[in-house]
């Protein structure tokens, strides 16, 4: 297929489905999806805060005659806030998630994110949480309630939205503990979530690298006519497959680095990244790199978030040298 062009807002893709799509998909900016057949729905995600969630939601009813109060099911792709923290304003809708990302959802919710942007926490995060403030700076966090996962699942959970067949695959742990895609296949649509990063370097939280290799190859397997990402512009297999090369290279970059004996900061700092450079966020090579190293020393230990995100600010202010 050729590339649609990415523009902000609602993209019909016929018979009832819709994409909601946010340039330039860079941190926060994430896509969404919709799913009509007659009265019944299903919504894939909300946005990163309640009145960017608000505007797509008018924009669906305006579309559909949907209001967001007879919205019947809220699947939630993974846990990350720019993903769930509009889920208040669908407030009748039984909302999924898979039981990995509930769990994540319970252990982090908004206000985490609310108090780590104020004046205070950012100053007093130093290099951290400068770049936190920054890249967050566009959305309102304080405005975000979230609401909690009513049903979840573990590896497939198979719906119906009026006569439409829905999947659900948990494929995770890959970009998180519990990344899910929605497959549509009478009308050849698959929504991935997080799984996809297009034009945008991939952030791996969780790993492990081959569970995100095997996610792709399983995207790939459908045959989708429309591949909604996570963030970017919607793609093909041309764009899953540039992932998956992105993900070997860093792999085997960091293998050699980590097999040498040089730290994870180092090799975040080392590795050359040659044609991925103009990905948008190339800085989160720290974060892919450290979770690589805890994978070769099987360390089950959760990352370090704000030294993470210092590593990132001390590696996007070396690349713009």
């Amino acid at each position: 297929m050729s590339r649609r062009p990415f523009r902000c807002g609602l993209e019909d893709l016929g018979n009832g489905l819709y994409a909601w799509m946010q340039p330039d998909g860079g941190w926060g900016w994430s896509n969404a999806g919709f799913i009509r057949d007659g009265d019944e729905s299903l919504l894939v995600d909300t946005l990163f805060d309640e009145p960017l969630t608000a505007g797509m939601l008018q924009a669906l009813e305006g579309a559909t005659g949907i209001a967001p109060e007879r919205i019947g099911t809220l699947v939630n792709t993974h846990a990350n806030g720019d993903h769930t923290h509009g889920n208040a304003l669908v407030p009748n809708a039984e909302v999924i998630a898979s039981r990995a990302a509930a769990r994540e959802m319970a252990e982090f919710p908004p206000a985490a994110l609310a108090q780590l942007k104020t004046d205070g926490a950012a100053g007093a995060l130093g290099e951290a949480g400068q770049y936190f403030a920054e890249i967050f700076a566009p959305f309102d966090f304080a405005s975000a309630r979230g609401r909690a996962p009513t049903r979840t699942f573990e590896r497939r959970l198979d719906l119906k939205v009026g006569d439409k067949s829905v999947e659900l695959h948990m494929l995770g742990p890959a970009h998180t503990a519990g990344d899910t895609l929605v497959w549509v296949p009478g009308d050849r649509a698959v929504f991935t979530g997080d799984l996809l990063f297009i034009d945008g370097t991939p952030v791996m939280w969780a790993g492990p690298v081959d569970n995100w290799l095997s996610a792709c190859e399983r995207i790939l397997s459908f045959g989708a006519e429309f591949v909604v990402p996570g963030h970017g512009p919607m793609t093909d297999s041309a764009g899953v497959r540039r992932v998956q090369e992105y993900l070997c290279y860093v792999d085997h970059e960091a293998r050699l680095r980590f097999d040498a004996g040089m730290s994870a900061q180092a090799a975040a700092f080392d590795i050359a990244l040659a044609e991925f450079r103009h990905w948008l966020s190339p800085e989160r090579i720290a974060v892919n790199v450290d979770t690589l190293y805890r994978g070769y020393r099987r360390d089950s230990s959760l990352p370090d978030m704000m030294r993470l995100f210092g590593m990132m600010a001390q590696v996007r202010r070396r690349l713009r040298k």
